[in-house]
């Protein structure tokens, strides 16, 4: 697991690797505003990887600008998020993200999350990234390497809000929702604290405690059970 920090709040974007040269981007936050548009484009190019899927944990603006660069140079790649975060890309995502980016008097970054792409594929509980992109992939391995990764809908910091468990691997990605000793704030627009100590208290009865933590930002990686 590849970890880039991009974008103006140093989201932790994820490689994730799934057969040979195919990988997962996560999170991508690259752009033009914190002079790192090309840092997982070069990334990917260094290193002979192909990106096969782009998957959101959420919908925040600082998780997101980098889809555009990303549509640009891999035009046939799919995107995924939850439905319920869906709005806060695609077209209209301005109308959705500016209310959170005036609150933070963060207005100046609305252009970078403007008329981004279309999400393809939604994020659903209980299911596995290959029943997400079912259809999408013929390679047997690719196919296997997804069925690994189960969606766990975590609402809470965002409404759409999900982490993806490698049960086999001992791997959580966890977004926004579970930091090093800490927990995403709820205080945005679609936040909600009741929701996300529900969301919590599954992590911590559903994941193993050995299981390798990589959050949205900070501190990567930390065992399940560092945060007892």
């Amino acid at each position: 697991m590849k970890i880039i920090r991009t974008g103006p709040l140093q989201v932790n974007t994820l490689i994730v690797p799934l057969v040979r040269n195919s990988v997962l981007i996560i999170d991508p936050a690259c752009c033009d505003f914190s002079s790192d548009s090309q840092v997982v484009i070069d990334f990917l190019k260094k290193n002979s990887l192909v990106p096969v899927a782009i998957i959101l944990t959420h919908g925040h603006f600082d998780h997101i600008s980098g889809l555009p660069i990303l549509k640009k140079s891999f035009p046939n790649i799919p995107i995924a998020i939850h439905s319920a975060d869906s709005a806060m890309i695609g077209k209209n995502s301005a109308a959705v993200q500016q209310d959170a980016l005036f609150r933070m008097g963060f207005d100046e970054f609305l252009p970078f999350v403007t008329n981004l792409p279309d999400p393809e594929f939604f994020l659903e509980d209980g299911k596995s990234l290959a029943d997400t992109f079912s259809g999408v992939f013929t390679d047997s391995d690719i196919i296997s390497g997804l069925k690994k990764w189960q969606i766990l809908y975590t609402p809470g910091h965002t409404e759409g809000s999900c982490c993806l468990y490698n049960e086999e691997d001992l791997l959580l990605i966890s977004g926004d929702t579970l930091f090093y000793r800490s927990w995403g704030r709820t205080d945005l627009p679609g936040g909600s604290e009741s929701k996300m100590k529900k969301s919590l208290a599954r992590l911590f009865e559903e994941i193993d405690d050995n299981a390798l933590v990589y959050p949205g930002h900070d501190h990567a990686a930390f065992k399940m059970e560092e945060n007892y």
